[in-house]
Protein backbone atom coordinates (compact mmCIF):
# COMPACT_ATOMS: atom_id res chain seq x y z
CA UNK A 1 0.00 0.00 0.00
CA UNK A 2 2.79 2.38 0.96
CA UNK A 3 4.64 1.69 -2.27
CA UNK A 4 1.48 2.46 -4.24
CA UNK A 5 1.07 5.82 -2.51
CA UNK A 6 4.74 6.67 -3.02
CA UNK A 7 4.49 5.80 -6.70
CA UNK A 8 1.39 8.02 -7.09
CA UNK A 9 3.10 10.92 -5.28
CA UNK A 10 6.22 10.49 -7.43
CA UNK A 11 4.18 10.42 -10.64
CA UNK A 12 2.27 13.50 -9.51
CA UNK A 13 5.50 15.40 -8.87
CA UNK A 14 7.13 14.59 -12.18
CA UNK A 15 3.88 15.22 -14.05
CA UNK A 16 3.43 18.75 -12.69
CA UNK A 17 4.04 21.62 -15.03
CA UNK A 18 6.56 24.26 -14.07
CA UNK A 19 4.12 26.85 -15.39
CA UNK A 20 6.10 27.68 -18.52
CA UNK A 21 4.23 27.93 -21.78
CA UNK A 22 5.49 25.61 -24.45
CA UNK A 23 4.53 26.30 -28.04
CA UNK A 24 5.58 23.38 -30.17
CA UNK A 25 4.09 24.26 -33.54
CA UNK A 26 2.82 27.36 -35.29
CA UNK A 27 0.77 26.10 -38.22
CA UNK A 28 -1.62 28.42 -40.05
CA UNK A 29 -1.25 27.16 -43.62
CA UNK A 30 -4.75 25.63 -43.64
CA UNK A 31 -6.40 28.63 -41.93
CA UNK A 32 -8.23 31.29 -43.96
CA UNK A 33 -6.93 34.83 -44.20
CA UNK A 34 -9.13 37.38 -42.43
CA UNK A 35 -9.26 41.19 -42.15
CA UNK A 36 -11.67 43.85 -40.95
CA UNK A 37 -14.16 45.51 -43.29
CA UNK A 38 -13.80 45.46 -47.05
CA UNK A 39 -10.54 44.61 -48.75
CA UNK A 40 -8.94 47.73 -50.23
CA UNK A 41 -5.45 48.91 -51.06
CA UNK A 42 -5.52 50.65 -47.66
CA UNK A 43 -6.01 47.37 -45.74
CA UNK A 44 -2.91 46.80 -43.63
CA UNK A 45 -4.08 44.47 -40.82
CA UNK A 46 -4.52 40.80 -41.68
CA UNK A 47 -4.88 37.87 -39.32
CA UNK A 48 -5.41 34.14 -39.18
CA UNK A 49 -7.28 32.60 -36.25
CA UNK A 50 -6.81 29.06 -35.03
CA UNK A 51 -9.19 28.77 -32.03
CA UNK A 52 -6.81 29.80 -29.19
CA UNK A 53 -4.09 31.48 -31.22
CA UNK A 54 -3.64 34.07 -33.93
CA UNK A 55 -1.06 35.05 -36.50
CA UNK A 56 -1.23 38.81 -37.05
CA UNK A 57 0.31 40.67 -39.98
CA UNK A 58 0.61 44.46 -40.20
CA UNK A 59 1.71 45.42 -43.69
CA UNK A 60 3.82 48.40 -44.56
CA UNK A 61 1.72 51.20 -46.11
CA UNK A 62 1.53 51.08 -49.90
CA UNK A 63 2.30 47.39 -50.45
CA UNK A 64 -1.19 46.61 -51.74
CA UNK A 65 -1.70 48.18 -55.15
CA UNK A 66 -4.38 47.83 -57.78
CA UNK A 67 -1.90 47.08 -60.50
CA UNK A 68 -0.30 43.83 -61.63
CA UNK A 69 3.14 43.12 -60.19
CA UNK A 70 6.08 42.88 -62.52
CA UNK A 71 8.09 41.54 -59.60
CA UNK A 72 7.24 40.36 -56.13
CA UNK A 73 6.95 43.26 -53.69
CA UNK A 74 9.00 42.72 -50.52
CA UNK A 75 8.81 44.11 -47.01
CA UNK A 76 11.22 43.29 -44.19
CA UNK A 77 10.14 41.77 -40.85
CA UNK A 78 10.60 43.59 -38.57
CA UNK A 79 10.85 46.94 -40.20
CA UNK A 80 8.30 47.84 -42.80
CA UNK A 81 5.92 45.02 -41.85
CA UNK A 82 5.29 43.27 -38.55
CA UNK A 83 4.15 39.72 -37.82
CA UNK A 84 3.17 38.47 -34.37
CA UNK A 85 2.02 35.17 -32.94
CA UNK A 86 -0.47 35.56 -30.11
CA UNK A 87 -1.71 32.80 -27.78
CA UNK A 88 -5.01 33.37 -25.94
CA UNK A 89 -6.55 31.88 -22.80
CA UNK A 90 -9.84 31.17 -24.62
CA UNK A 91 -11.22 30.94 -28.15
CA UNK A 92 -10.70 34.13 -30.17
CA UNK A 93 -12.87 35.55 -32.96
CA UNK A 94 -12.41 38.27 -35.57
CA UNK A 95 -14.32 40.74 -33.37
CA UNK A 96 -11.24 40.79 -31.13
CA UNK A 97 -9.41 42.60 -33.92
CA UNK A 98 -12.29 44.40 -35.65
CA UNK A 99 -14.43 45.92 -32.88
CA UNK A 100 -13.92 49.66 -32.26
CA UNK A 101 -13.34 48.79 -28.58
CA UNK A 102 -11.57 45.43 -28.34
CA UNK A 103 -13.21 42.91 -26.00
CA UNK A 104 -11.62 42.28 -22.62
CA UNK A 105 -11.67 38.54 -23.15
CA UNK A 106 -10.01 36.40 -24.25
CA UNK A 107 -6.82 37.38 -22.48
CA UNK A 108 -3.40 37.18 -24.11
CA UNK A 109 -1.18 34.49 -22.59
CA UNK A 110 1.82 35.20 -24.77
CA UNK A 111 2.74 37.38 -27.73
CA UNK A 112 5.80 36.57 -29.78
CA UNK A 113 6.98 39.06 -32.42
CA UNK A 114 8.61 38.02 -35.66
CA UNK A 115 12.31 38.82 -35.41
CA UNK A 116 13.31 38.21 -39.01
CA UNK A 117 11.92 37.37 -42.42
CA UNK A 118 10.10 38.93 -45.32
CA UNK A 119 6.58 39.52 -46.55
CA UNK A 120 6.22 38.80 -50.26
CA UNK A 121 3.24 40.13 -52.24
CA UNK A 122 2.43 39.32 -55.84
CA UNK A 123 -0.57 40.93 -57.55
CA UNK A 124 -2.37 39.77 -60.68
CA UNK A 125 -5.20 41.38 -62.60
CA UNK A 126 -8.35 39.36 -63.27
CA UNK A 127 -8.69 38.23 -66.87
CA UNK A 128 -12.50 38.43 -66.72
CA UNK A 129 -12.88 41.68 -64.74
CA UNK A 130 -10.03 44.15 -65.28
CA UNK A 131 -11.08 46.15 -62.21
CA UNK A 132 -10.25 43.24 -59.86
CA UNK A 133 -6.81 42.41 -58.51
CA UNK A 134 -5.76 39.32 -56.57
CA UNK A 135 -3.00 39.80 -54.00
CA UNK A 136 -1.10 36.73 -52.80
CA UNK A 137 0.77 37.18 -49.52
CA UNK A 138 3.61 34.85 -48.55
CA UNK A 139 5.95 34.86 -45.59
CA UNK A 140 9.56 33.89 -46.12
CA UNK A 141 12.09 32.80 -43.48
CA UNK A 142 10.00 34.15 -40.60
CA UNK A 143 11.66 33.63 -37.24
CA UNK A 144 9.92 34.01 -33.88
CA UNK A 145 11.83 34.45 -30.61
CA UNK A 146 9.99 34.40 -27.28
CA UNK A 147 10.84 36.42 -24.15
CA UNK A 148 13.12 33.65 -22.90
CA UNK A 149 15.21 33.99 -26.07
CA UNK A 150 14.01 30.66 -27.45
CA UNK A 151 13.57 30.45 -31.21
CA UNK A 152 10.40 28.73 -32.34
CA UNK A 153 11.28 26.16 -34.93
CA UNK A 154 8.17 24.24 -36.04
CA UNK A 155 6.71 27.07 -38.09
CA UNK A 156 4.41 26.47 -41.03
CA UNK A 157 3.25 29.91 -42.19
CA UNK A 158 4.74 30.23 -45.66
CA UNK A 159 1.43 30.81 -47.49
CA UNK A 160 -0.29 33.60 -45.58
CA UNK A 161 -3.24 33.92 -47.97
CA UNK A 162 -4.80 35.87 -50.79
CA UNK A 163 -7.57 38.41 -51.22
CA UNK A 164 -9.16 40.46 -53.98
CA UNK A 165 -9.50 44.24 -54.26
CA UNK A 166 -11.41 46.27 -56.81
CA UNK A 167 -10.30 49.45 -58.57
CA UNK A 168 -13.91 50.75 -58.49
Amino acid sequence: MRKGILILVFLGLIGCSDGELQIETIDFDEVALDFCGSATTQTELFFKLNEFDALILNLDNGLIRNEPSNDTLRSAIPGGSQVRYRLFDDAVSSSYFCDAVPPVTPGVLEEIPGQAGEVLIFTTQSETDTTEFEHVIRLKNVSFVNDAGERLTNISVDEFGSFVTSAN
